[in-house]
């Protein structure tokens, strides 16, 4: 197993980054979209289903290029749960607490919610 620094510069990492970056782009979009008719809440969340499986067929066809049978699939969910869960609260932070723009929102999540993301997925794939 590789030490933490050098997992932050290791070919996975990378991979993990790109397409974190394609899905943070594709997603985005979308709550960009949604936002023109639901309330920001609706869009993130509608916007977050549709990464989901976007980010599950990247992680293990292209990041990992592999997964650990069953154990991917039962607790990937589980990850992805904490990750909107702790995105919800940085979302409502962000817009109720602090009356910052909705608009960027999802950014600010994206943020606080990578480390988590990644240790995580590096455990199931």
């Amino acid at each position: 197993m590789m030490s933490a620094p050098l997992a932050l510069f290791s070919p996975i990492f990378a991979r993990f980054l790109l397409s974190g970056g394609l899905n943070t782009v594709l997603t985005y979009g979308l709550y960009l979209l949604l936002l023109m008719a639901f309330s920001y809440t609706a869009s993130f969340s509608m916007a977050y289903a549709a990464g989901i499986l976007f980010a599950y067929v990247m992680n293990r066809f292209f990041v990992f290029k592999r997964h650990q049978g069953l154990k991917s699939i039962i607790w990937l969910p589980f990850v992805y749960i904490l990750q909107y869960v702790l995105s919800m609260i940085v979302l409502w932070s962000w817009v109720e607490k602090w009356q910052f723009s909705v608009h960027l929102a999802p950014l600010a999540a994206i943020a606080v919610t990578l480390p988590v993301t990644y240790f995580f997925s590096r455990l199931l794939f």
